[in-house]
């Protein structure tokens, strides 16, 4: 049954592949505990006990609260849609809250340190691909999993814009600059796919679609050049572009549409980084601050 669940997602809610085999593989798990533990398949019979045997399962084995949600969160969807078949006529995962936690903060990269990394990418005339990956990233804000499902036709180099398919198979127009066309021109010179990705813009030395995890290297190598920052990952640069433009003053509606944010709250997450800056000036220097501090 889930496999027509999954299909319903494919093709009438039309969410993207990345999103469904992450419903697939939370599906897959619940799949195999269940048959463990009740020596079943067939999940629709579930009840909230055994959500609940699941998710202690999935904590014993230090299972993050973050995944441990999103599991519940699948299994919300797919018995919502049993119920709607008419398949069952209770969720059992209706009155199972998720848990609660508190998410680590993610301290962006500096301006400083974004103009020092370009520097060192250019002085050490780094590999075009990375260069792409680094700038595109940082300079449009776009997700790891969206420039690696670039379409060629999508780049329009000399328009200098980008059509990018978002979650939920959504799409938005994305400008950039004459810098980072210079540079994906120049991608272009060495870029050769082999015929089953020539759809791709981006492709890896074999002519192959760029993977999520290559992605994630090649950016955590480069950002460490420059930063002892825990955390380096694609999405730091995702959380760099929308604080340092919302820092220099561009509107959050503009900053959310080309996020590809669903709701301004997810936008306003990042003018976060802004307050805690201030507080921390206002701290060092207001005289009011310094005079309680010495109390």
């Amino acid at each position: 049954m889930h496999e027509k669940f999954l299909e319903y997602l494919q093709f009438e809610k039309r969410y993207s592949p990345h999103t469904i085999t992450s419903y697939r593989k939370d599906l897959e798990d619940f799949c195999h505990f269940y048959l463990d533990t009740e020596s079943s398949e067939d999940i629709s019979r579930a009840d909230k006990k055994i959500i609940r045997n699941f998710i202690a399962d999935l904590s014993e084995k230090n299972i993050s609260k973050r995944s441990i949600n999103r599991k519940l969160s699948s299994l919300r969807s797919f018995y919502l849609f049993l119920l709607k078949l008419g398949e069952i006529k209770v969720s059992p995962v209706e009155s199972i809250p998720s848990l609660k936690f508190y998410p680590e903060k993610q301290i962006p990269m500096s301006k400083e340190e974004m103009i020092t990394l370009q520097t060192k990418i250019q002085d050490e005339k780094t590999d075009i691909l990375d260069q792409c990956i680094v700038e595109l990233l940082y300079q449009t804000g776009i997700r790891k999993a969206e420039l690696c499902g670039l379409i060629f036709e999508s780049v329009h180099i000399e328009e200098r814009q980008l059509k990018i398919l978002g979650k939920g198979n959504k799409e938005r127009y994305i400008p950039i600059s004459k810098d980072l066309a210079e540079i994906l021109a120049n991608y272009l010179k060495i870029r050769k796919p082999l015929e089953e990705y020539a759809s791709y813009f981006f492709v890896n030395k074999k002519g192959k679609k760029l993977t999520e995890k290559f992605v994630y290297l090649i950016v955590n190598k480069y950002l460490s050049l420059v930063t002892s920052k825990e955390k380096k990952s694609p999405h730091i640069l995702r959380h760099s572009f929308a604080t340092h433009v919302l820092d220099n003053g561009a509107e959050i509606s503009k900053v959310k549409k080309i996020l590809g944010h669903s709701s301004l709250a997810s936008t306003q997450v990042y003018t976060n980084a802004n307050i805690e800056q201030l507080k921390k000036v206002f701290n060092q220097a207001h005289p009011r601050a310094i005079k309680k501090e010495e109390l």
